[in-house]
């Protein structure tokens, strides 16, 4: 059978194990679009993806800020103009908190926010790309320390008992819980490749893996050819048995009446903040605005392909 090359979103892909598994999918051949929590910081991944030998042309570059719903919603927009068929969703993103809470703009608890929240409604937005791909696939990086956790449905933002570990395995086990969910539209599990964030690593309080390590992990979960127990639980390349809670449908449709609550704060809003093709905030631009076939200003040289913010998308090499 020939190569087929993959479309793969990987969020995070600015550092870490997101960069990492980024560079090997790119290196294998397939169509990376790659998310940063800004701009710049995805344009710098790409730029050193393709100085390590990616194909420019292969490359694609989102931004939003995971602590901002809003964000989330336009990227998942942009990325379904970009990509009508997405093969695969690596979610990366996660972040340990500090030892006094925090709250994010939409009033969530920030690691609520980052690690569940918002990978939630990306995924919920990228629905039909997923579903137009044949064997679609969804990656999310979660934690072995979810199975100590436990849900607080009335207070999933800890206004009265927080510890940024009760906090954190709270939110990985939603995370895991949400994507078990998936299982009847997607192929989607959930998978712990190793800390190798040391902030995430202190809670672990055990040795750490090497992010290219971890890498290697998701980018095998990635290949068609590894087949998937939909659902599962992966502890790197090993399904495991999942907690009760993973399993329960009943606590599926919970889950998702209070994610729904929490997340009514997202809107969608017809541009982004600023535009990342002429910068202007807000554009007004009549090529923004899809009334003319060229950008308001020439796209440099070598530039890598941007998805913007009414999801048009150019690249000088086109």
């Amino acid at each position: 059978m020939s190569f087929q090359p993959l479309a793969v979103l990987v969020t995070g892909a600015s550092a870490g194990v997101g960069h990492d598994t980024a560079a090997r999918l790119a290196a294998a051949g397939h169509r990376v679009v790659l998310h940063g929590r800004t701009q710049e910081a995805g344009e710098r991944a790409a730029a050193q993806l393709a100085a390590g030998g990616a194909d420019p042309d292969l490359l694609s570059v989102v931004a939003a800020d995971f602590t901002r719903l809003d964000d989330v919603v336009v990227m998942a927009k942009q990325v379904a103009a970009g990509c009508p068929a997405l093969d695969v969703l690596v979610n990366t993103v996660t972040v340990a908190g500090s030892d006094q809470r925090a709250l994010t703009e939409n009033g969530n608890e920030l690691q609520f926010q980052v690690n569940y929240l918002a990978p939630y409604l990306l995924i919920r937005g990228l629905a039909e790309p997923l579903a137009q791909s044949a064997a679609a696939r969804v990656i999310a990086v979660s934690s072995v320390l979810h199975r100590g956790a436990r849900l607080d449905w009335t207070d999933p933002n800890r206004d009265r008992r927080y510890t940024k570990l009760t906090a954190f395995a709270q939110s990985q086990l939603a995370l895991t819980i949400f994507t078990s969910s998936l299982a009847g539209s997607v192929t989607a599990i959930s998978v712990d490749p190793g800390p190798t964030d040391r902030r995430v690593l202190r809670l672990h309080r055990t040795g750490t893996l090497p992010a290219a390590d971890a890498a290697d992990v998701l980018a095998r979960l990635c290949d068609p050819a590894v087949e998937l127990v939909n659902g599962a639980f992966y502890d790197r390349l090993q399904p495991t048995a999942a907690v009760p809670p993973v399993g329960d449908r009943r606590a599926h449709e919970r889950l998702r009446k209070l994610t729904d609550r929490l997340t009514t704060t997202a809107c969608v809003p017809v541009r982004s903040t600023s535009c990342c093709c002429c910068s202007r905030s807000p554009c007004s631009s009549s090529w923004c605005a899809g009334s003319s076939p060229e950008p308001p200003e020439p796209v440099p040289a070598g530039q890598y392909r941007v998805m913007t913010c009414l999801t048009r998308v150019y690249s000088s090499t086109e």
